[in-house]
């Protein structure tokens, strides 16, 4: 294999298809949860993995991020060399952009605090993404027993096109750890509603038989069992909801989450079992 071959950018273009605030509800998760790792590490890197065909979810994960963790800096990666053409005016203190895919070039000696990957993996086959997500655990930054750092993030999910509902499974150099659900409540007529924006690894496993599909049936289930509770707003059925969930599924979040329009489960539990 030539030179050139071997620096290849390593992935495949996506559609690009972006939006402002399309991710505020994963930024700010990510920051609610993972904001106490930027702030303990002296040079906090995010990358923004497959920004798309405009730079605002870079920009606005810089923002975001920033709230949390005021050092931290976001490099934006894409692997269509026009795209990041297009965003380096947008350039600022604390935001860059590279050209690049899962191999994750980042400015800086040493490894990512956090990889955003949303809305990348649509496109590819089901049997490619454990390879990927192992290629982008391998990036970050490890865990550390001395301080107490459980390492780096791999944050790799979807979204609808105007971020009102989305899954993402958080990752770390382990591996897997958690799958989140969120939604703008106010649109969301059943849980179940969610399974179109399962990440890769698990929408074709909404199936029965398999742990995804059986909680998506539990959780509606807690849904119409709460109903009563629709006269004090969604958000009060929502909670209700995951209060009876937590029953029978390890749900790893609590009421404060809760409040966002969120739910996060432990990986195993939803896990591939075939």
């Amino acid at each position: 294999m030539s030179t050139r071959a071997a620096s290849r950018p390593v992935g495949t273009v996506t559609r690009g298809t972006t939006n402002p605030n399309r991710l505020r509800r994963m930024d700010r998760w990510i920051a609610a949860v993972h904001g106490s790792e930027l702030r303990r590490t002296a040079d906090p890197v995010a990358v923004d993995l497959g920004y798309g065909a405009s730079p605002w979810t870079a920009v606005e994960l810089l923002g975001r991020l920033r709230t949390a963790a005021p050092r931290t800096r976001v490099v934006g990666v894409e692997i269509e060399p026009s795209r990041v053409a297009a965003a380096r005016p947008y350039t600022r203190e604390g935001l860059v952009f590279r050209h690049g895919g899962f191999e994750v070039p980042v400015p800086v000696p040493g490894r990512p605090s956090l990889i955003r990957a949303a809305n990348v993996l649509r496109q590819y086959e089901e049997h490619q993404v454990a390879a990927v997500w192992q290629r982008l655990c391998a990036r970050l930054a490890p865990a550390d027993p001395v301080s107490g750092s459980r390492g780096g993030l791999l944050v790799e999910g979807t979204c609808d096109e105007i971020g009102r509902r989305h899954v993402w499974v958080a990752l770390g150099p382990e591996g897997p750890r958690t799958v989140t659900f969120a939604t703008r409540l106010g649109s969301l007529d059943r849980p179940s509603d969610l399974a179109e924006r399962l990440p890769k690894a698990l929408i074709h496993r909404n199936v029965p038989g398999e742990s995804v599909h059986a909680f998506l049936r539990d959780f509606d289930r807690a849904w119409a069992a709460a109903a009563p509770y629709a006269s004090y707003g969604a958000r009060q059925r929502w909670i209700r909801t995951v209060r009876r969930l937590t029953a029978d599924w390890p749900v790893t979040d609590g009421p404060a989450r809760w409040r966002q329009g969120e739910v996060t489960v432990a990986w195993g539990a939803l896990a591939p079992r075939h």
